[in-house]
């Protein structure tokens, strides 16, 4: 049996410059971390008990005796593309899935670790993130770029930059003491609502060529808030930063924000958020606001029909956390 642990990720700068179609042509980076919410995923061989050959519990249960049969795609094309057969897969997840944390591809960076683990195989970070990568975009055609699978895979504080030769993953170099207070200045909010954002990457992925001057401004904030980090500026500016290219963002397309998410947007601000951003594609699922400590009792007043949800950065990425090998020989 094994199981791995993999984080989530809030992105904080650069969204959208890690589309190919945009970092090929002329570069990409994001600022992002990951932190203390996991997804879980547990893999066993099936007991030859049963009718069915495979058994996989997620959002649904599918029982199967042929791989091609399995609904979900990232399943069914992870276990072609690594030869699984006869296997029990169960998902949790801290947080719902559709939310903006990049869960689809913290799942499928888990589930990649997990198989390998299964087969007596060791894949390093980078090796996961590519296959996570070839997983989503290319076997499932998902629209979006790549940034979730790298930070998912890799975890931590970084800059990811993008060129045509590839990726690099780069750690801020920040004080413990800096970083900690940055911590306690983020404020993560549940929205409630949820989207595909395979839907609303569609539309940015339309909206490249016709939106190529606020991303190449939103590239440009990557480096501005790191300067931030890693210098003695006041950490506000950092905040105001999240705010500038939350506006940007939602410039890129219509389906970033909603009337609803524009009015909490608000409420935060008015009552002392300094900035924020709605993580993810868009459309809906956690609101981050950089929120001084004394201004953020305020704040959770003024959105207290929402579900507040503390959290911690962490430095791990995606990890197994239970191995026993098990010997497999097939029908």
């Amino acid at each position: 049996m094994i199981i791995t642990q993999t984080p989530f990720r809030m992105s904080f700068f650069g969204g959208g410059t890690d589309f190919p179609g945009f970092y090929r042509e002329h570069g990409g980076a994001v600022l992002s971390t990951t932190f203390d919410k996991y997804c879980y995923v547990n893999v066993r061989h099936l007991p030859r008990f049963f009718d069915y050959t495979t058994e996989l519990s997620y959002a649904k249960t599918e029982r199967v005796t042929d791989v091609e049969s399995i609904e979900h795609p990232a399943i069914r094309e992870a276990m072609k593309m690594l030869d699984m057969h006869e296997i029990r897969l169960t998902y949790e997840a801290d947080l719902p899935a559709r939310s903006g944390l990049g869960t689809s591809s913290s799942f499928a960076v888990g589930m990649l670790n997990a198989f390998y683990a299964l087969k007596g195989k060791y894949a390093d970070k980078r090796k996961l993130a590519d296959d996570a990568i070839y997983l989503e975009r290319v076997l499932c055609k998902e629209s979006g770029g790549i940034q979730d699978q790298i930070a998912a895979s890799f975890g931590g504080f970084n800059k990811i930059s993008f060129n045509a030769d590839g990726y690099t993953v780069s750690p801020v170099i920040i004080s413990p003491e800096r970083k900690l207070r940055l911590n306690d200045n983020l404020m993560l909010f549940f929205t409630g609502f949820s989207r595909f954002s395979s839907d609303i990457q569609v539309e940015a992925e339309k909206s490249l060529k016709s939106k190529e001057a606020q991303l190449l401004e939103m590239l440009q904030l990557v480096d501005e808030a790191e300067q931030v980090l890693t210098s003695k500026t006041d950490l506000t500016e950092f905040g105001k930063l999240l705010d500038y290219t939350w506006k940007l963002k939602r410039g890129i397309t219509s389906k970033v924000s909603t009337d609803s998410i524009d009015a909490i947007y608000d409420k935060a601000i008015k009552a002392g958020a300094t900035g924020g951003k709605l993580l993810g594609a868009g459309g809906g699922g956690f609101l981050l606001f950089y929120v001084e400590t004394e201004k953020q009792k305020n704040v959770l007043e003024a959105l207290n029909n929402l579900l507040y949800v503390p959290f911690e950065f962490e430095t791990a990425g995606t990890q197994v956390i239970h191995y026993t090998p098990e010997s497999y020989e097939p029908r």
